[in-house]
């Protein structure tokens, strides 16, 4: 089969266009056949290698976190799924490539499509959804009448962890640029801060919970945003020693993920807030709710630009420059 492939870590490199070998499929595991598949941050930043000590990948791989399809055949031990299925997923993280013609995923890490959506704005949904979901829903446990800071409302996992908050009866704040307010507003932010005009931190107050997904500055302004019992949630970093538990990293690591979250960790303490790092996880079952949410009209997906399988480093060219609304596609199939 045709995939694309990173053969060596290097930032801002192209991936090569190249044939690999047809997946294995295990007891578990439902073969799709790749319709379509979108591009996230997290797939720059494993190419460039940022990632390479808590997600030890061989190389070469095959890079790609979203996938809608059709599935071909399942496992042995497979009752959930039937060929000719259409799907979505994303896959577990020690099993990625989507940016190719097929691939096997655990069963349990796949969900049924939603029936209004297209392949690829299905493909656009699963890392993003099941971030905000378990940001807002799991982590944060956001409740009715309280209020949220989601910055980066226009980006991917932005534009529908704004949806969902809204859905859970929260107040949503966000932050965007200048060209993206109406966008913003239109998904259902109550309050919108131009980043090019104006400073969150000196706007905003009395928050329960803030969803990070920028860098070490916006992360520590975000401070001033939460009332004492808050959370801050950071899906950028620094990650912290709970996640170097949960990825079952050594003593080592452990430790640099002790020292890299220190100084945020410290400050939150001063100020009554709770820090925690999140790296969203594949989860089925979560997607079949956000399935719901979709088919049901609450939330609806936010597709930039689509392009051919052909042109996907171009699509990573474009991502990198950082002015997608929503999500960035590939039409594989």
């Amino acid at each position: 089969m045709k995939a694309f492939v990173v053969d060596r870590y290097k930032p801002g490199s192209a991936l090569r266009l190249g044939d690999a070998p047809e997946p294995e499929v295990r007891d578990h595991d439902v073969l799709v056949e790749i319709h379509a598949a979108s591009l996230n941050q997290l797939d720059a930043k494993i190419r460039d290698g940022e990632f390479k000590l808590i997600l030890p990948y061989r190389l070469p791989l095959i890079l790609g976190n979203d996938v809608a399809g059709v599935v071909l055949r399942v496992g042995a031990k497979v009752s959930g799924f039937k060929p000719g299925d259409e799907v979505y997923a994303r896959p577990g993280q020690d099993r990625i490539g989507t940016f190719a013609e097929h691939i096997a995923i655990h069963e349990a890490d796949v969900a049924l499509k939603p029936v209004s959506l297209s392949m690829e704005a299905a493909a656009s949904i699963p890392l993003v959804g099941l971030t905000a979901w378990q940001v807002l829903v799991e982590r944060a446990q956001l409740k009715k009448g309280q209020k949220v800071l989601i910055h980066a409302g226009s980006g991917g996992v932005g534009t529908f962890a704004i949806q969902l908050a809204k859905h859970l009866g929260a107040t949503v704040a966000t932050t965007t640029s200048t060209e993206n307010i109406a966008l913003a507003k239109s998904l259902g932010a109550d309050v919108v801060v131009d980043y090019k005009r104006e400073d969150f931190a000196k706007n905003l107050t009395g928050y329960d919970v803030v969803l990070n997904s920028m860098g070490k500055d916006t992360l520590k302004k975000s401070l001033a945003v939460l009332k004492p019992g808050g959370k801050l949630i950071s899906i950028s970093g620094p990650p912290d020693v709970a996640f170097a538990k949960e990825s079952g990293l050594n003593w080592m690591l452990r430790q640099v993920m002790r020292l890299l979250s220190f100084g945020i960790r410290r400050k939150a303490k001063q100020h009554g807030i709770s820090y925690s790092f999140l790296f969203m996880r594949a989860n089925g079952a979560q997607l079949n709710n956000i399935t719901a949410l979709i088919d049901s009209g609450v939330v609806r997906p936010v597709v930039d630009r689509s392009f051919p399988f052909a042109a996907t480093n171009e699509a990573m060219g474009y991502l990198a420059k950082g002015h997608a609304k929503g999500k960035v596609v590939i039409k594989v199939r």
